[in-house]
């Protein structure tokens, strides 16, 4: 038993690891109840930061609350060449920097696992217009599976079977009260294929744009949250390794926590729009590693670099390759697996 717990642990820290998607933040690119297998090779493993851990957990043990680690030692983490760099457009697993729903203080490497899309790397600048997103000026592509957030009124509240028949799970929409007597209002989470067929739907009165989420969590950076929001945001560069700035009030507004939190100095201080290190000011500085920003393919059900900021390059796991199994809640018999989902792979 301690030889295989050895061998899985080494494989689980070194080639790849299974992880399940718990939230419907990248629908419908990745389903709730997906397994999907995680590359370590392509971005290279790192050396555990916290060696004082059950083998084979993260954060608990097992069915329990109970921390499954101790940071009375904390690790320089190292990364081992991978195969390649995070590409623009891929989805990745990592640690997120800021955990917004459980903001326990735990080390990097205990941090929540998050899979996100990025949608920018470093050296890019990212704006977001009406919605699309623009990369050094240039509009990308979107998923195609790329979801947003509607209220929809229909003519009386809709029955699931008539829900399904419209191609909606039980995640993807909720009742929000009645608009009118005896008609349904509701928040959907839709594609634009959905919106489409709804739209042709003969019980459906309305269906508008919803609110976005920066109405319930402040954005990133805090200076711009109110000029902001989540589908008209930016322009924002992202820091590369080499990358220099002038230090002033607006760019340690911008980039001061990545300074103090991830580049790995001793001792750093931000007051009054200057930037001490190591008790030396500095007026000039240079990023020691590349950061990236991750969003949700199900936009307005995502928290992601819109709220909480870059993704240091310290903090990505993997690449995930492909789904191993998918279980649908929801489902009954044979439906509760997704059958067309086992093995397919994830873009």
């Amino acid at each position: 038993m301690v030889f295989a717990v050895v061998v899985a642990s080494l494989f689980r820290w070194s080639m790849a690891e299974a992880f399940v998607i718990p939230t419907g933040s990248m629908e419908n690119s990745l389903l709730v109840g997906d397994y999907i297998l995680v590359s370590k090779v392509h971005y290279g493993p790192r050396t555990p930061q916290t060696p004082l851990q059950i083998p084979l957990s993260h954060q608990k043990i097992w069915g329990t609350d109970i921390p499954s680690y101790l940071d009375w030692i904390q690790l320089p983490s190292y990364r081992f060449p991978g195969l390649r760099n995070v590409k623009r457009g891929e989805s990745v697993v990592f640690n997120t920097p800021k955990d917004l729903l459980d903001p326990t203080d735990r080390p990097r490497d205990m941090m929540t696992f998050l899979i996100k899309r990025c949608v920018a790397i470093g050296g890019d600048t990212l704006e977001i217009r009406n919605r699309d997103i623009f990369i050094n000026g240039d509009q990308t592509a979107s998923p195609e599976a790329i979801k947003f957030q509607y209220n929809v009124i229909t003519k009386f509240p809709l029955q699931l079977h008539q829900l399904n028949n419209l191609g909606l799970q039980p995640d993807d929409f909720f009742l929000a009260g009645n608009a009118q007597e005896s008609t349904g209002e509701y928040r959907m989470f839709l594609t634009h294929r959905q919106v489409a067929k709804l739209e042709n739907a003969a019980a459906v009165i309305s269906i508008d744009r919803s609110t976005d989420l920066s109405q319930s969590f402040p954005l990133f950076p805090a200076g711009m949250d109110e000029s902001w929001d989540t589908d008209n945001y930016g322009p924002l560069a992202i820091p590369y390794s080499g990358m220099s700035i002038q230090i002033n009030l607006q760019t340690l507004d911008l980039y001061g926590e990545l300074i103090e939190k991830y580049e790995n100095h001793k001792q750093v201080k931000i007051q009054d729009g200057k930037l001490q290190i190591d008790g030396k000011e500095v007026n000039k500085y240079t990023f020691r590693q590349d950061y990236y920003f991750m969003m949700g393919d199900n936009r307005d059900n995502s928290l992601d670099s819109r709220f909480w900021g870059f993704v240091p390059d310290s903090h990505i796991v993997g690449k995930p390759l492909m789904v191993l199994f998918s279980k649908n809640e929801h489902g009954k018999g044979l439906e509760r697996i997704r059958w067309n989902r086992i093995f397919s792979c994830i873009d």
